[in-house]
């Protein structure tokens, strides 16, 4: 179900104009391989499943996008999928990860929602991101999602680590469940030590200001991918204060998954100078394909 706060930000921007690839904010413009986009399938069916009901996850018995991931061992899930977005928590041998997934939006319902306007900052919670400058702010909104479910999820990624031994903790989502793993992925770290993280977002808004994009690209592994023209990596709007961090991977036309170094790359190539505004740009391309795959349960 589609948040409010997500897709109302869409109402600000009509007035303002292998293993996954690391980055560099330095290196120019390049396609993935093959193998490199291949190695992102599996995050992006986890992605995929975070639209379906807790009481699938729970049991993996939710179809295609399950059994894409087969030998997926689920540890917990919960929300309601309209006060609170599905998730869910669990352990991948096949990628040697701990997975923390998150629900996305319908985006069917953009228009109706870009009417209730939510797009102000604010400064993270200290009492779940101790640490962090109150100069590092986030989408009021955004921020309050992830806290609904911060401690719940912390708890069951700690207990998914301690059963499994693992090492390694990936996040993944799609739109607004993208805004929530980005958060999660910055939250995570700050309670959790002896592990590797890494963030993976589909169609991921813009969640923070300046200094907390600087927070990503120094302290985070996140990479963002987005399709097409969907115009929902596009808000909220730069002229509001909001930043991308670095990591887009961008599906031009063609298919081609295009790395576009920096953060919001205005690059026709990528999505900040292919989708300038929202009237250039398409809501149909907001759940993929992405490399086949499109989202929702």
């Amino acid at each position: 179900m589609l948040s409010r706060t997500l897709l109302a930000t869409f109402l600000a921007v009509i007035s303002a104009g292998a293993s996954p690839v690391q980055f560099s904010k330095r290196q120019s413009i390049t396609a993935l391989t093959s193998a490199q986009i291949s190695a992102f399938t599996p995050f992006t069916h986890f992605a995929s499943t975070g639209y379906c009901n807790p009481s699938v996850t729970l049991t993996w018995t939710c179809g295609a996008n399950c059994n894409a991931n087969p030998d997926f061992i689920p540890v917990a899930s919960g929300g309601d999928g309209s006060s609170v977005q599905f998730w869910y928590v669990g352990f991948s041998p096949s990628q040697a990860s701990v997975i923390v997934a998150h629900q996305g939006t319908d985006p069917s319902q953009i228009e109706a929602l870009a009417t209730d306007a939510d797009a102000f900052q604010e400064s993270l919670d200290p009492s779940l991101f101790p640490g962090v400058s109150s100069s590092v702010e986030a989408h009021s909104g955004f921020a309050g999602e992830q806290a609904k479910t911060a401690t719940q999820i912390l708890s069951a990624v700690q207990t998914a680590i301690a059963q499994h031994s693992a090492t390694h903790v990936t996040i993944v989502g799609h739109s607004l469940g993208a805004a929530i793993a980005l958060l999660d992925g910055i939250y995570l770290p700050l309670h959790i030590s002896g592990v590797t993280f890494r963030t993976i977002g589909y169609g991921t808004p813009r969640v923070g200001n300046q200094a907390f994009a600087d927070y990503v690209d120094s302290h985070i592994s996140f990479t963002h991918i987005n399709n097409r023209e969907d115009p929902v990596p596009t808000v909220p709007g730069r002229f509001l204060g909001y930043h991308h961090p670095s990591g887009e991977v961008h599906i031009d036309d063609s298919g081609a998954w295009l790395s576009c170094p920096g953060q919001d790359n205005t690059s026709t190539q990528c999505i900040v100078g292919d989708v300038p505004n929202i009237f250039d740009g398409n809501v149909s391309d907001h759940g993929g394909p992405y490399n086949g795959i499109t989202m929702g349960c």
